[in-house]
């Protein structure tokens, strides 16, 4: 009886060590060799995998950096600490990284728009705006169940009288927010900006005006009044030029509607 017992442990033991042999044979002669370089490149990178950089995550950042097929100030969460890493590592010019913030052009909250309908219904963005286009009366604007704030990496946004609200100094600018939207009224532009239009209805100013009291009406005055002809009305909507904006305020004082907002916009990197 021991014999057989002891016959059994020695065969099971050697079939074992068979194994982690050829384990070990395997592991050595079939393994996939890391680049070392690609993986320094990676470490700086802050893994948020938003694509803002416009490849597929950090992974893909990193591969196209080691490529020489991107530049070094792609990464707009990471902002100039990032660049500034990646230009070290990878022994080129650090390159200023634009940094930019979330912007949400809606400003039709429940003392400005209506609702249409009563919604019933699984409690996101994209799965109300399936039906009619969501429960407001203005189908441009933000449906408010909070689909933005729920892929936020920051903690960026909330959700405040049925609209949702970006707060510029916690937004890292990844842009996850910008995808998720159904209405694609979530925009990423430069913080150093200083005059938002926060409405993106492009109907009609009487049509707008039945929808939202706080809808552009493209009157036109902001463009008329602009001393740096900055602003503009196309397709019934204003829209400003950043690079000739300076922020004097004299749109937003003008404005009958109360839709544009000028002031500070900067991001959480500065």
């Amino acid at each position: 009886m021991l014999y057989n017992i002891l016959i059994a442990v020695a065969v099971v033991s050697g079939i074992g060590l068979i194994c982690g042999i050829v384990l070990a044979l395997a592991s050595h002669f079939m393994a996939v060799k890391v680049d070392e370089k690609k993986e320094a490149v990676r470490a700086c990178l802050p893994g948020v995998n938003c694509g803002a950089c416009g490849y597929t995550g950090c992974d893909g950042y990193a591969a196209a950096l080691v490529k020489g097929d991107a530049e070094v100030n792609l990464c707009i969460p990471g902002a100039d600490a990032v660049a500034k890493k990646l230009a070290e590592v990878l022994g080129v010019e650090f390159t200023d990284v634009i940094e930019k913030v979330a912007i949400v052009h809606c400003g039709g909250d429940c003392k400005s728009t209506e609702r249409k309908e009563i919604y019933e219904g699984i409690e996101t963005c994209a799965a109300a705006n399936l039906l009619y286009g969501g429960t407001g009366k203005c189908s441009f604007g933000c449906l408010g169940f909070g689909d933005c704030k729920a892929v936020c990496k920051s903690n960026a946004i909330c959700i405040e009288d049925g609209i949702a609200h970006v707060s510029t100094t916690l937004c890292i600018g990844c842009g996850m927010c910008v995808r998720a939207c159904p209405k694609h009224i979530i925009s990423l532009v430069p913080d150093i900006i200083q005059t938002v239009v926060f409405c993106s209805n492009r109907e009609k100013g009487a049509t707008v005006r039945k929808e939202c009291v706080s809808g552009c009406i493209g009157c036109k005055k902001c463009e008329k009044l602009c001393p740096e002809q900055a602003i503009v009305v196309r397709d019934n909507l204003a829209e400003v030029d950043s690079q000739k904006c300076t922020g004097c305020g004299i749109c937003a004082d003008n404005c009958p509607v109360g839709c544009i907002k000028v002031g500070s916009f900067l991001g959480a990197h500065k």
